[in-house]
């Protein structure tokens, strides 16, 4: 179907932000049917049925643009124009501008016409205010007549390595930094947790710092669900805004002596042990064992503690606000509507009607109802919070520039904490997910809700910026998972099938201008997966705002090798340079686990080879990759002489990481699995049991790994291009 405006669904489509047309993941154009539009757009509140009500709905949505006025958030680069929406015909307006340093500026704005969303960035044409440029980056209020909004200025670019070295490397010149990323969760330290914490992730980080690591990335540490063990998923998250209690260390603030004796009068000491010895994460068991103990404490937190650690969670429930009160509010009713009505309880969307606003009486009547256990959630996000901020301080204090690298999923789970408390700025009804590809010939909807894009902009951008801030307060990175989701998000509405979604155009200027800015306030950088089916021209708007990149080395191949032949592995010296150089990701296997084809053995046992594919097939395949790998080590000068016979046993991994380390990137990242020799990868996408995801464990202390000869020697490898 064409989508010129003469055709009122499409109309409707491009004013509803639809992109009916995107090349898929062959390179191969693709335009959504009328049936798939109809099915988003009814999803979306906007019947479309006829001609008609496609008008009708038009005129909706231009009506409450129009009743919103002047934005609430508008905004702007620094050094550059600032333009406003504007509907009146007044050619020139005086304004105000009142910085946040408490400066002002007045002048006179002149009216602009424009027919392009590139004149702008603004994202529709119309006519503007332009106003001067301004030079100092921050949220500045605008003052027009009786009107008001925020500029959000943005520097030109984010925190980088580079910006982080000179601030925090304390002199030292490192010229190929690196970093190690970690599942926290993985991580043991000698003490009988039964996962790694946040002292595990201290220790991971001191450890690494002697071996000249910068940075320590790490797994979402997104709140999850108190409540439901099952699901610990990182990244299928309650809420992004809150954080896992399941990653506190108690004895960071109770001291060791106290937690023993809350395990102790539970009788947990032996089910701690036996978790501690296991490989794999029991989280059903596990995770109400770790709560039992938290709550002891909880409940002899006046005797236990002295006042001014009172003091300081009084404080941080004091600067929480009503955010956090109602995510404590989630939790605990939460746990009391499970208790009444089995699994249905879950979902806040299936709670009584008073209760499925955050807002209402009721909750509040809840709240004061149940204080003790509001008050025990609100306690357990101080824990989380303080130990990951103390972990970040040992971080910079063992002398690493970045610290911790905190990763951002993608989106929450519909029925959970963020999606019930900011119900005006997360999109209802659908999922986030992929449009059909090479291996995903169905295409794949994830489960999450994300954030609506008319919701973000009509609440300036406010949810965005509260999950920003949250999510960088305690750390010097940030890894945006699904990056692309800035620009536009496959849609998947709830009960239909992936095939049936949509993208969703998002204000990419807008956020970008939003995420560099907020780096800077933090001292961050910021890290972009951009794996996949990503349009040229995102990158290239990822790379002008300094939005590191990830590039994974299965990934570095040509990408049209001549027929009949295997892809050869672009040289270290040929990668791109505004990306983070990595082996491998969570998703993917190790280098060991790659070698032996580990992953292919997986899938193969779980029913995921391709149309045609056999185990045998496939391992032909990869014996033909490790060829060619072994073939550019050589050509490389990682490993000396000719190619040989490549037993899938005996992976090179000293050489891979020395190729890795001559990449020309502003950082690496090395997977613990691959320091380690690991076979085994911590998550197999498209498996939801079959494989023990996100469970897997370690098999050495963290605070000696570093210490091991094979890891020694790998870390050598790594940095053995430095001068």
């Amino acid at each position: 179907m064409t989508t010129h405006h003469t055709d009122p669904l499409a109309a409707l489509a491009t004013q509803a932000g639809l992109q009916t047309q995107w090349d898929d993941a062959w390179g191969q154009p693709q335009t959504l049917s009328p049936a798939a539009i109809r099915t988003v757009l009814t999803a979306m509140g906007l019947p479309c049925e006829t001609d008609d009500q496609c008008e009708a709905s038009r005129a909706r949505l231009e009506a409450e643009d129009a009743a919103h006025g002047l934005p609430p958030l508008i905004t702007a680069d620094i050094d550059r124009p600032v333009h406003v929406p504007w509907r009146e015909a007044i050619a020139q307006r005086p304004y105000r501008i009142e910085m946040e340093d408490g400066s002002v500026v007045e002048d006179v704005a002149r009216r602009v016409e424009w027919t392009s969303a590139a004149d702008t960035g603004l994202g529709r044409s119309g006519s503007v205010l332009a106003l001067a440029p301004i030079a100092t980056a921050g949220y500045h209020r605008l003052v027009l007549g009786d009107l008001h909004t925020t500029i959000a200025v943005a520097p030109p670019r984010c925190y980088g390595v580079e910006d982080a070295l000179n601030e925090h490397g304390g002199g030292k010149p490192d010229a190929h930094p690196w970093g190690l990323a970690v599942q926290l969760y993985s991580l043991r330290r000698g003490a009988p947790t039964g996962l790694g914490d946040l002292t595990a992730l201290a220790d991971a980080c001191e450890a690494a710092a002697k071996a000249s690591a910068q940075a320590v990335a790490i797994n979402p540490l997104h709140a999850g669900f108190a409540a439901l063990p099952s699901r610990y998923s990182p990244y299928s998250p309650s809420s992004r805004l809150f954080f896992n209690p399941l990653y506190v260390d108690p004895a960071a603030v109770f001291g060791a002596e106290a937690v023993a004796t809350a395990i102790d009068a539970l009788s947990l000491a032996e089910a701690f042990r036996a978790a501690e010895a296991r490989d794999e994460i029991d989280w059903l068991a596990l995770s109400p064992a770790r709560y039992a103990v938290l709550r002891w404490l909880w409940e002899r937190q006046a005797q236990l503690l002295p006042a001014d650690v009172l003091q300081r969670f009084s404080a941080f429930r004091a600067l929480g606000g009503s955010a956090l009160h109602a995510h404590a509010c989630f939790e605990a009713m939460q746990q009391h509507r499970l208790q009444r009505d089995g699994e249905a309880g879950a979902d806040w969307r299936n709670w009584p009607a008073e209760w499925r606003d955050p807002h209402d009486d009721a909750v509040a009547a809840f709240a004061r109802d149940h204080a003790d256990d509001v008050a025990f959630h609100t306690f357990l996000q101080w824990l989380a919070a303080d130990g990951l901020a103390a972990a970040q301080r040992r971080a910079r204090a063992a002398g690493m520039a970045i610290g911790v690298i905190a990763d951002l999923a993608v989106g929450t789970d519909p029925g959970g904490s963020h999606a019930w408390t900011r119900q005006a700025e997360i999109l209802n009804g659908f999922h986030a997910g992929a449009p059909p590809d090479v291996y995903n010939p169905l295409g794949q909807d994830w489960g999450v809700a994300v954030f609506s894009p008319r919701g973000l902009r009509q609440h300036g951008y406010a949810a965005f910026i509260e999950m920003l801030r949250a999510n960088l307060a305690h750390a010097g990175g940030l890894r945006i998972d699904h990056v692309l989701g800035l620009a536009r998000m496959w849609l998947v509405p709830e009960g239909a099938s992936a095939r049936e979604g949509a993208y969703l155009t998002y204000p990419l200027d807008d956020l970008l201008r939003l995420v560099a800015l907020e780096s800077w306030r933090h001292r961050a950088i910021v890290i972009g997966e951009n794996l996949g089916t990503v349009p040229a021209s995102l990158n290239a708007a990822l790379a002008a705002r300094g939005v590191l990149g990830i590039d994974v080395l299965w990934f570095e191949r040509d990408a049209e090798p001549p027929a009949g032949t295997t892809a050869r592995f672009v040289p270290a010296a040929e990668w791109p340079v505004q990306a983070v150089a990595t082996t491998t990701t969570h998703d993917l296997p190790s280098i060991a686990g790659w070698w032996a084809g580990r992953d292919i053995a997986w899938r193969a046992s779980l029913g995921q080879l391709g149309p045609g594919e056999t185990e045998a097939s496939a391992m032909a395949v990869r014996a033909a990759d490790r060829a060619a790998l072994w073939h550019a080590l050589v050509e490389g000068g990682m490993i000396d002489g000719a190619a040989r016979d490549l037993p899938p046993q005996e992976p090179p991994i000293e050489a891979i990481l020395a190729w890795l380390g001559r990449t020309r990137t502003p950082l690496r990242l090395v997977p613990i699995e691959d320091l380690t020799g690991a076979v085994e990868q911590p998550n197999l996408p498209g498996t939801i049991s079959g494989h023990p995801n996100w469970q897997r464990r370690i098999d050495v202390d963290v605070r000696a790994l570093f210490a091991r000869s094979d890891v020694a020697a790998r870390v050598r490898a790594l940095r053995s291009g430095d001068a």
